[in-house]
């Protein structure tokens, strides 16, 4: 954890005297000549597109799910309202913890702590992105713009704030984390219902043993800022590989659920339920080899198997759909 002079410092915001070269890097920017293709990165990075891209294709694909023939102007307004809005809690979200990221290796290097970008400059591109993606997803219908805006104000506004407070961060962050194959489908059907519902509770299950791993590989780097984001507080433990393991075992029944629930004619057919237990029983299988070492080696295979998981699943869906 962060240690009594960092606590003091991170509770004022007062960052800067623990970044002793940003005052350079703040003159660096005034004097270096503008580069197009630096701000596009940087803004990029602030973006996080390329978890944006991932966040969009859940969507894409929950969108494909829908009973319904595509409508094309919906569907590229989903896809283009959907960057927005996620870009837009990615920028916020580091808006909110530019005092924080300086701490980490991971994190130092964004735009804001690194002196690249002004607060004023970051908030003013997430806040456009923001208003301009919601005002996009209303557009396709009022029950996706609520839903976005659900998304966007749980996770800036509750997960964000509360990373330092308590572990209970991951189970309120998977509420916003699980929204986009749902708001796909709601896309689709401008209905919500239990086949919404099932979309939702899938990807909701699956970030706990999602983030918890790579919760478990950047332990150390978390705790430089503060954030307690393992379910125990002493952090890698056996209880806590337990706990990941048993999580990855509920994801197997949940991710039935689109075969199951539906009352009328269920989701996805019998090819899709058998690839999920499968799916879930190799996923089961790296949350037990992290339970058995308790090594950074596991978590991580662990972590990119999660990465193949969601993708593949919600693919196999679309696919076997009926």
């Amino acid at each position: 954890m962060a240690n009594e002079p960092q606590r003091a410092l991170l509770t004022r915001g007062k960052y800067r005297t623990f970044a002793p070269n940003f005052r350079a890097l703040k003159q660096a920017e005034t004097t270096a000549p503008f580069s197009l293709g630096a701000k596009l990165r940087d803004v990029a990075a602030l973006f996080k597109l390329r978890l944006a891209s991932l966040v969009v294709f859940s969507a894409v694909l929950g969108y494909l799910l829908g009973p319904e023939p595509v409508i094309w102007l919906n569907f590229t307004a989903l896809c283009l309202g959907g960057f927005l809005l996620t870009g837009a809690s990615n920028g916020l979200n580091q808006v909110w913890e530019r005092n924080l990221d300086v701490f980490m290796d991971r994190t130092k290097d964004r735009p804001i702590p690194s002196g690249r970008m002004s607060v004023k400059e970051a908030l003013i591109y997430s806040v456009l992105a923001g208003v301009a993606g919601l005002g996009v997803l209303f557009m396709v219908n009022s029950r996706c713009g609520i839903l976005g805006a659900l998304a966007l104000f749980s996770y800036v506004f509750i997960y964000t704030p509360m990373k330092q407070r308590s572990s209970l961060a991951v189970f309120v962050g998977a509420f916003p984390g699980a929204i986009p194959p749902m708001l796909g489908y709601v896309a689709a059907t401008n209905a919500f219902g239990v086949e919404a519902g099932s979309l939702f509770a899938v990807q909701f299950m699956w970030q706990f043993p999602h983030f918890w791993a790579i919760a478990w590989v950047a332990h150390d780097d978390y705790a430089k800022a503060g954030f307690r984001l393992l379910p125990f507080k002493e952090g890698r433990s056996r209880r806590t590989a337990f706990q990941i393991l048993l999580y990855s075992l509920f994801l197997i029944p949940v991710s039935l659920l689109p075969w199951a629930l539906p009352s009328v004619a269920p989701l996805v057919g019998d090819i899709a339920m058998v690839g999920a237990v499968l799916l879930g029983l190799g996923f089961a299988w790296f949350a037990w080899r992290l339970h058995v070492n308790q090594n950074d080696q596991a978590a991580r295979a662990l972590m990119f198997a999660s990465f193949a998981y969601l993708p593949l699943i919600q693919i196999l869906y679309v696919i076997d759909k009926t």
